[in-house]
């Protein structure tokens, strides 16, 4: 495994296990066999509902000695319902009973979105809407700033709760701002990043910034089909250019595709249960794309976001909520 280096000499295994969307009954087994395989990196959230399960996987895989506790880097998210100062610590303490860790090595905002607080008692994980019953409902916004939240952040550092914390889903000048009055420096942005949506702006205010980039669903439409945000079309991975590029390396189309983030200096989150994906998906440090090649799939850029919550928001939850324009 290849790690990248953090601006606080931290190094970030650069493939990840993505968590999203793992159901509850693969969560466990999944995370076993990932850290069985060699990864070392798993990317978890509140948000995903299983993180009860994800640590039930590490607490075996520890167990049986597969890999120490200080080899093993955990990502979660804070939730949008605990932007608030006070609610920032007891987010994270969940967390950690749930993933059975005393620390988390990266804490990230999940979105730039603060909703009101949902108790832990009436509906955990809170998800999007405020109120799941009644004729129309919706998220319902709360006034807290970044700068709020951000600070309640660097104390679960001061506290020896968290190494790192950053962000996801954040937009330069949403960063320009963060820069100015953080007092610790956020370590990874975490964003949507595949050949369809490359970013390359966002990527080279981020390596100027010492913020390393992170890119979640990089292998593009395939995590959103079966959530009617993609379809089968919108796959990167059927590109005749990374078919042949694939060929020419003996290598799947995805193994080039992971190869293309991770060869630019990020690290890359892609998700399976599967162990033949698993092992095919860091099996990806034994060949190198050429110039010509990288730049032939940087032309594949179409600015095509899959996960936009001034899309999904008014579709599923009946509130109009963009945070990308």
């Amino acid at each position: 495994m290849k790690n990248l280096s953090l601006y606080n000499h931290d190094l970030l295994p650069t493939v990840g296990l993505g968590l999203w969307k793992t159901p509850k009954s693969d969560a466990a087994k999944t995370v076993h066999d990932a850290i069985k395989i060699g990864y070392r990196h798993l990317d978890s959230a509140c948000d995903y509902g299983n993180e009860v399960e994800v640590g039930n996987g590490i607490k075996l895989a520890l167990s049986k000695g597969l890999c120490k506790r200080d080899e093993l880097w955990v990502t979660s998210k804070l939730w949008n319902t605990y932007h608030k100062k006070e609610h920032v610590r007891p987010a994270l303490e969940r967390t950690l009973k749930d993933l059975q860790i005393d620390r988390i090595d990266l804490y990230l905002i999940h979105f730039p979105i603060a909703q009101e607080f949902v108790p832990f008692d009436v509906r955990y994980p809170p998800e999007w809407l405020y109120e799941t019953s009644g004729e129309d409902p919706k998220i319902k916004f709360a006034n807290v700033s970044i700068q709020e939240t951000w600070g309640a952040m660097e104390q679960l550092v001061r506290d020896g709760l968290v190494r790192n914390i950053g962000i996801c889903n954040f937009g330069t000048s949403m960063l320009r701002d963060l820069l100015t009055y953080a007092e610790i420096h956020p370590s990874v942005l975490q964003v949507e990043r595949h050949p369809y949506l490359a970013q390359p702006k966002l990527l080279k205010f981020c390596q100027s910034n010492d913020i390393t980039l992170t890119g979640f669903s990089p292998l593009g439409a395939g995590s959103y089909l079966e959530l009617g945000m993609a379809k089968p079309e919108d796959s990167v991975l059927d590109e005749t250019l990374i078919s042949e590029i694939a060929g020419s390396h003996g290598k799947t189309p995805a193994q080039i595709v992971l190869r293309w983030g991770i060869q630019q200096g990020t690290s890359v989150i892609p998700k399976s249960t599967r162990q033949e994906r698993l092992r095919e998906n860091l099996e990806v440090f034994d060949f190198v794309l050429s110039d010509i090649e990288m730049a032939s799939m940087n032309k594949l850029d179409r600015n095509h976001r899959f996960n936009d919550p001034g899309v999904f928001a008014e579709k599923a939850f009946n509130t109009f909520c963009p945070i990308y324009e």
